[in-house]
């Protein structure tokens, strides 16, 4: 054998080894959207070097990425990778991460809005990927299968003449990317789905029969155009504004993304409808940015009594980013242009905080300072934020006891309280950690 043909089964073996043992991949600025252009899925791990649980977790994901690469070796499906969020803040920052480790999942370059909050553990990740190269599409055999279908959910339903034409292949990648939000259906059988496709392939929205309001629509757009169909898909299935509830809080919580408030009295559907139209105007372009949620202050009285309010002073609005809660300071002025998308990105710059600490000149002479008065329910009479205590562990009943004396001063803004709502810390347990 010769010298050239040694050193060829060498570099040959090198490469074998690279690929197969090669860990996640090391995503930068430089090469973060090429990967996630060139994946259907990315899973990515954001960590930071010193945190003792991304010390943890970093020969764990590194497995997981030899594994995924061995189960799925097709080019362009899936990509397992890691973010250095000290090296490359630009791309924590774009994200959102503020925690470490922190799991995102990205669809067709777009990231979800659900962190991965499971077990940290190979296996538990293996079962995860593979639920998600799973079809989120539900075949329709024969017209009598649409009866099936629950009639309480959502349904973006498709009639194709083809399971491999460009149109089936859009509607395919849109159901992957709002797979958490809508429920998808298909039929490819164009001859015995010939009354709801009589020319052409079709796409329409059935609402739940809970919504009485709605009723079904087509899309108008082209079919083979992803972003078109995308937009209204997510328009139909996802309002811009839902409704907070003790059964939904923590789904909501596990999206990751900042709550947007309005506290309202629970037969007050005006100012439901009022933040509803503002939204629509203002904030279109931060909804994968900010949660916008309206929420009966009966059942959350908790956080209007961490705000200092009662159900007197709704509606209010408030943002919780799971750090702090900020109060919109007028309920009344969210009709003023740019008013409410203000507030919004004032949370994100970090404007809140500060203006917190350093708030702007009074425009308007301030009120004596009252000494508040607790009445028997919890709630002050006044209306100013109660200071929460640094040692406490915290109850239902902090913010009676941390009432502000007169004069006192509040260092931080209140603690979040929907961050309380979040999954169980076990669900993210790594093997040898609980």
């Amino acid at each position: 054998m010769s010298k050239l043909q040694i050193i060829s089964i060498i570099l040959f073996v090198c490469y074998c080894f690279i690929y197969v043992n090669g860990g996640a991949i090391q995503i930068t600025t430089s090469n973060i959207d090429t990967i996630l252009s060139s994946y259907d899925v990315v899973f990515l791990n954001f960590y930071a070097n010193w945190c003792r649980f991304s010390q943890m977790l970093d020969p764990i994901f590194n497995e997981l990425a030899d594994k995924v690469a061995k189960e799925f070796p097709q080019h362009g499906l899936i990509a397992i990778g890691k973010v250095d969020c000290d090296a490359d803040t630009a791309i924590a920052t774009k994200y959102h991460v503020n925690k470490y480790p922190t799991l995102k999942l990205f669809r067709h370059g777009l990231m979800t809005k659900r962190e991965y909050r499971g077990a940290r553990q190979v296996d538990a990740f293996l079962d995860f990927i593979r639920k998600q190269l799973e079809s989120s599409i539900i075949k329709l055999s024969t017209p009598s299968d649409l009866y099936t279908l629950d009639t309480k959910k959502r349904y973006i339903i498709g009639h194709f003449d083809d399971e491999n034409s460009p149109n089936y292949k859009t509607f395919s990648k849109v159901a992957s990317l709002l797979r958490d939000e809508c429920h998808f259906v298909a039929s490819t059988n164009k001859d015995a789905f010939k009354t709801e496709r009589p020319l052409s392939d079709v796409i329409y929205y059935r609402p739940s029969s809970l919504l009485l309001n709605e009723k079904d629509s087509y899309y108008i757009g082209l079919i083979n155009e992803q972003e078109s169909l995308t937009t209204w898909s997510r328009d139909k299935c996802v309002p811009l504004v839902r409704e907070i509830t003790f059964a939904n809080a923590e789904e909501l919580t596990d999206e990751g993304l900042p709550f947007l408030i309005l506290f309202h009295k629970v037969d007050d559907h005006q100012s439901v409808a009022l933040f509803e139209r503002e939204v629509a105007k203002q904030l279109l372009d931060e909804r994968s940015n900010i949660n916008c949620l309206h929420a009966d202050g009966a059942q959350f009285i908790h956080p209007l009594q961490h705000l200092g309010k009662s159900l007197n002073d709704l509606p209010l609005l408030a943002i919780d980013s799971f750090k702090h809660m900020f109060l919109f300071p007028d309920f009344q002025q969210i009709s003023v242009d740019g008013k409410l998308l203000e507030f919004v990105k004032d949370l994100h710059s970090g404007k809140l905080h500060k203006d917190f600490h350093n708030p702007p000149p009074a425009t308007q002479q301030t009120p004596p300072t009252t000494i508040p008065s607790v009445v028997s329910d919890g709630e002050s009479k006044i209306k100013h934020i109660p200071k929460t205590s640094s040692s406490s562990n915290d109850d239902s009943s902090s913010s009676t006891n941390n009432i502000i004396k007169s004069g006192s001063h509040q260092s931080s803004p209140p603690e979040s309280v929907f961050i309380r709502l979040t999954p169980n810390r076990q669900r993210y347990s790594f093997r040898d950690e609980l």
